[in-house]
C-alpha cells in the first residue's frame, strides 16, 4: 500500500499544471491595451507637431496631414520609416526614437482629431484627375483610385489610408516615389504609379486636394 500510495504521488507530481475550468467555461484571452491619447498628444506634440502641424493638420504642402488618418495605417508607416522598409532619413530618425506603444498612442491621438478640408487649384487638370480617381483608364489596365480609397477619399481602415484633402505637393511626390521605386512598400501603389505619367499624377493629386 505504501509502494501504491508513492507511486499515485509521484504521478501526481509529475503530471502538467493546467488551470482548471467549469463546464463549458474558456481560458479569457488578453486583452490588448488599449491606445493612451494623453500620451499620444505628447508625444506628438515632441515629435511630430513642428512638421505636421499641432492637430495633424500640416500647413507645409510637402508634409503629410496626418489628422483623422486611419491609426493602423500611421503604425503601419512609422514601424516601416523605423525598420527601413519605406526610405526616409528624416522620419527613420524620428520613428526610431519611438517604442511601439508609442506609435500607437500617436497614431490614434492623431485619426481623433478632425481633418481640414483641401482644395483643388488646377482647374485645367481637376477634370483628368477626377477620370482617373474615379473610372481609372482602362485602355491601360490602371485601376480607379476609388477602388480601393473610396469614392470620397475616406479609404479603407487598416488597409487603404484616407487620402480627401491631403496636400497635392505631398502626392505627387509620393506617386513619383513608387513609380522610380524609392518608396517600394506597396506593391500595388508601384505597379498603379509605373503607368502614370507626370500630367496624369499632378491631375489625380489635384483632385484628390479638393476631395470631400
Amino acid at each position: 500500500m505504501k509502494l501504491l500510495a508513492s507511486m499515485l504521488m509521484a504521478a501526481a507530481l509529475a503530471a502538467p499544471a493546467f488551470p482548471a475550468f467549469s463546464a463549458g467555461e474558456t481560458p479569457a484571452t488578453p486583452t490588448k491595451a488599449k491606445p493612451d491619447l494623453v500620451k499620444g498628444e505628447a508625444s506628438f506634440a515632441a515629435v511630430c507637431a513642428a512638421c505636421h502641424g499641432a492637430d495633424g493638420n500640416s500647413a507645409i504642402a510637402a508634409n503629410p496631414k496626418l489628422s483623422q488618418q486611419h491609426p493602423e495605417y500611421l503604425v503601419k508607416q512609422l514601424q516601416e520609416f523605423k525598420s527601413g522598409k519605406r526610405n526616409n532619413a528624416v522620419m527613420k530618425g524620428f520613428a526610431s526614437m519611438l517604442t511601439d506603444e508609442d506609435m500607437k498612442n500617436i497614431a490614434y491621438w492623431a485619426a481623433s482629431k478632425p481633418a481640414k478640408p483641401g482644395f483643388s487649384s488646377d482647374k485645367a487638370l481637376v477634370a483628368m484627375g477626377e477620370r482617373i480617381y474615379r473610372g481609372g483608364i482602362a485602355d491601360r489596365q490602371i485601376a480607379a483610385c476609388a477602388g480601393c480609397h473610396s469614392p470620397n477619399g475616406a479609404g479603407i481602415p487598416a488597409q487603404y489610408p484616407r487620402l480627401s484633402g491631403q496636400h497635392a505637393d505631398y502626392t505627387v511626390a509620393q506617386l513619383n516615389s513608387f513609380r522610380d521605386g524609392s518608396r517600394a512598400n506597396s506593391i500595388q501603389m508601384t505597379q498603379v504609379a509605373a503607368k502614370l505619367n507626370d500630367r496624369e499624377i499632378k491631375a489625380v493629386a489635384d483632385y484628390i486636394a479638393g476631395l470631400r
